[in-house]
C-alpha cells in the first residue's frame, strides 16, 4: 500500500478518475499493471478508504521536477504509476498518463492564460518542442485517452451527475492512519465512487432531462441549463470510452483545505443537483432553479479564493 509520510498538502485541485478491472487491459499492459499491483498493493485499505497517500506521491513528483535546475514542462516518457483500488476481490487500475495529462494541461494553458504570462511560465521553444513531441505521440496513439481529468479551484458542476448521494465518503482529517512525530496528519477527504453502469445511467438521465427542458427557456435558465447539457455529454463520452464494469471516483482532493472542517462535512453537491434533476422532470421549474443558482453561487465563492492572498 502507498503511503508516504509528507508535510506536502494536496494542490486545491479536484479529480476525476476511472479504474478499469486488471482484465479490461490487453497484453502486454495487463502484465505489467498485474506485476505493479502486486509489487506496490492496493492504494486503499478498501472502497470506503481514500487514496491519499498515492494523490500525494504524485504531487511530490510533480513538484520534483518542477524544482530540478532545468525545470520540464513534461516528463520525458509516462511515468508508469497507477491507483490501484481492490473492491470484491477485484483489482482496478487508474493509471496517472502524467505525461499525456501534461500536454492536456498545456494546451488548456495557452486557451486560459494571456500569452504573456503563459511564455513567462514556460518559453515559447519549450512548448514548440513539447507540442510536437505530443503530435508524433499522438499519431502513434490514435486511441489514447487519459484516466483522470483535473479541476483546479472547483468542481464542475457537471461532474456531479454521475454520483449518488450514497456513493459519499468524508473522513476528517487524522480520522484514517497516523502519522508519525513532527508530521502532519492526513487531511481531510471527500470522494464519491460508484460503479461505471451507474454513472453511466446517471449522466444519460440528466442529459435527457435537460435537453428536454433547456428548448423552452425553463429550469436551471437557457444558458446554463445548454451549459451543464453540454458537460453531461462530454462526461457521457468520456465514460463510453472504458471497460463497463470500471469504477469512477470524484475526489475532491486539496479542495476540502478550502472549505474547511464544517462546510466539508456539510457539502452535498451531489444530492443536492440530483434534488435540482428531481424537481425539473417532475415540472417543478422554480425549485430546480433555485437548486441550480445556488449551487452555483457557492462553487463561485470557492473559485474566487485564487484570487485571495
Amino acid at each position: 500500500m502507498t503511503a508516504p509520510r509528507t508535510s506536502v498538502l494536496p494542490p486545491y485541485t479536484a479529480q476525476l478518475r476511472v479504474y478499469e478491472p486488471l482484465a479490461a487491459y490487453p497484453e502486454p499492459d495487463r502484465a505489467r499493471w498485474q506485476a505493479y499491483a502486486a509489487a506496490h498493493g492496493p492504494d486503499t485499505g478498501g472502497p470506503g478508504r481514500p487514496v491519499t497517500g498515492a494523490a500525494l506521491a504524485e504531487q511530490r513528483a510533480a513538484l520534483a521536477a518542477l524544482a530540478a535546475l532545468t525545470p520540464r514542462p513534461l516528463p520525458d516518457q509516462e511515468d508508469g504509476h497507477a491507483y490501484v483500488r481492490l473492491a470484491d476481490g477485484v483489482t482496478y487500475i487508474c493509471p496517472w498518463t502524467t505525461r499525456l495529462r501534461g500536454w492536456l494541461a498545456l494546451q488548456e494553458l495557452r486557451r486560459t492564460l494571456p500569452a504573456h504570462l503563459v511564455d513567462t511560465v514556460l518559453p515559447s521553444p519549450l512548448r514548440a518542442a513539447a507540442e510536437a513531441e505530443r503530435a508524433r505521440w499522438q499519431r502513434e496513439h490514435p486511441d489514447a485517452r487519459p484516466w483522470i481529468r483535473a479541476s483546479r479551484w472547483e468542481v464542475p458542476l457537471h461532474w456531479f451527475l454521475a454520483f449518488g448521494e450514497e456513493d459519499r465518503h468524508h473522513l476528517p482529517a487524522g480520522e484514517y492512519g497516523s502519522a508519525g512525530d513532527g508530521e502532519r496528519p492526513e487531511p481531510a477527504a471527500l470522494f464519491y465512487l460508484t460503479p461505471m453502469v451507474q454513472a453511466r445511467r446517471r449522466v444519460a438521465r440528466a442529459y435527457r432531462a435537460l435537453r428536454t427542458a433547456v428548448p423552452t427557456a425553463e429550469v436551471p435558465g437557457s444558458a446554463a441549463g445548454a451549459a451543464l447539457a453540454e458537460g453531461a455529454e462530454e462526461i457521457g463520452r468520456w465514460l463510453e470510452e472504458f471497460h463497463p464494469r470500471s469504477l469512477v471516483e470524484l475526489d475532491y482532493g486539496g479542495l476540502v483545505q478550502l472549505l474547511g472542517p464544517r462546510a466539508l462535512a456539510e457539502e452535498h453537491s451531489v444530492g443536492e443537483l440530483a434534488d435540482g434533476l428531481a424537481a425539473l422532470r417532475a415540472g417543478d421549474s422554480a425549485a430546480a432553479q433555485r437548486r441550480y443558482e445556488a449551487l452555483t453561487v457557492r462553487w463561485r465563492r470557492v473559485l474566487a479564493l485564487r484570487q485571495a492572498s
